[in-house]
């Protein structure tokens, strides 16, 4: 079945490249892929497959049922695209002025899509139900996964698992870890409130600008001097907004930021620090200030039993050439949501062409990937879709939720 399943999607690759590079050539931002979701719709009507629009905003869930009875697995896949300038110099190179998909979403998409083909074809020899959830909006907070699970995406599903295309993994490469593998991604906003004037006359203003720039430098006393070193953290000032005249000293100043984390605790006291910070540097320079801390995607932590079956699936794969368990990964992913609800996993898809010289990574304007990943993203998800039926066979049919 294994080896079936394996040469549909090898006869299927040239379609899977086609639809891949179609999508990055129509990209659409997070929550307004209406012609994103409508393609993948009619992809399925096509097939006569089984499928559901509309969830949870812009979600497409397709259904495919075996001969027999068995587990319900699922498969999932992102389609939003980044508001980017497309800079690559490809055919394909993007159609829409100031967005692209810089993080192989479409890749994700298109492997997905073909994955399904073949199960379908496969479904008189196959047991069980398989789920292929194409999610929109990963890139933005709050993101598409939770909406999509409180609509039903996930009703009945007893496993799931994920892939990222990782374009800075050599192809023929998938990468794992057990425990936490991806963080938290939490953002935050500082407004600070000077008295502006002349710049002539600093001693009669209360300089924003000064303030802010203080506080940016005292933010980075939290990781390295107030959280453990034991535990992993980033506070990052991503965005630094006065705008003025040369001669006027600013009366505000806008930070933008980011914090990772992998524990709960931590994230709480990163989230307290940041303010008792801010307090103390504005109360000493006679400035107001708003502060916000907004809660991201949780951490990404595949469940070990998943993993293991990814692991034993991918030496299953021809092309795989080397499995390996990484360092966890600082970005964050919100396929969080789905490994809350039920069992799974989420692993790295190597994607990085042999002999590239210049290797541009996630959200850079010239992202790309090597396509011959997306058929081994296909072939290690179907395995692991397929013979985790197989393996739960004569187990009882019921959902395992996951803290509650």
């Amino acid at each position: 079945m294994i080896n079936e399943l394996h040469k549909l999607l090898e006869e299927s690759f040239d379609d899977m490249v086609s639809i891949r590079r179609y999508l990055h050539q129509h990209p659409e931002l997070s929550f307004k892929e209406t012609k994103t979701a409508a393609y993948i719709a009619e992809f399925y009507n096509a097939l006569g497959i089984e499928i559901r629009t509309g969830v949870g905003g812009n979600g497409v869930v397709a259904r495919i049922q075996g001969s027999k009875p068995g587990k319900t697995v699922a498969l999932r896949a992102d389609f939003d695209a980044l508001p980017i300038q497309d800079e690559k110099d490809v055919p394909y190179k993007s159609t829409v002025p100031g967005i692209m998909h810089a993080c192989g979403h479409d890749g994700h998409t298109a492997t997905l899509l073909m994955l399904a083909k073949a199960i379908h074809e496969l479904k008189d020899e196959l047991v069980g139900e398989y789920v292929f959830i194409h999610q929109h909006a990963e890139e933005y907070a709050p993101g598409g996964a939770r909406p999509m699970i409180e609509d039903g995406c996930l009703d009945g599903v007893e496993a799931i698992f994920g892939t990222h295309l990782w374009a800075t993994a050599p192809t023929g490469t998938i990468q794992y870890r057990f425990g936490p593998f991806m963080a938290a991604a939490d953002r935050f906003e500082i407004q600070i409130q000077g008295r502006g004037g002349h710049g002539a006359q600093p001693h009669k203003t209360n300089d924003a600008i000064v303030t802010a720039s203080q506080l940016v430098i005292a933010l980075q006393q939290i990781v390295s001097r107030r959280v453990s070193p034991i535990d992993s953290a980033v506070v990052t000032v991503a965005s630094f907004v006065a705008e003025n005249a040369f001669n006027i000293i600013a009366d505000k100043v806008k930070l933008v930021g980011t914090v990772r984390t992998f524990k709960e605790d931590v994230q709480d006291f990163i989230e307290a620090e940041i303010e008792k910070i801010v307090g103390g540097i504005c109360m000493a320079a006679n400035c107001s200030y708003e502060y916000e801390f907004f809660r991201g995607y949780p951490a990404v932590i595949p469940h070990n039993e998943e993993t293991k079956h990814v692991i034993e699936s991918a030496k299953m794969v021809d092309e795989v050439t080397a499995i390996e368990e990484i360092e966890p990964e600082m970005g964050g992913e919100d396929f969080a949501y789905y490994l809350q609800n039920v069992k799974g996993t989420f692993f790295f898809t190597g994607a990085l062409a042999e002999g590239v010289e210049i290797i541009y990574p996630h959200h850079h304007p010239k992202f790309d990937f090597d396509e011959k990943a997306m058929l081994i993203a296909a072939k290690t998800l179907g395995t692991a879709a397929i013979t985790y039926q197989k393996q739960h066979l004569n187990t009882p049919g019921v959902t395992a939720k996951i803290n509650g």
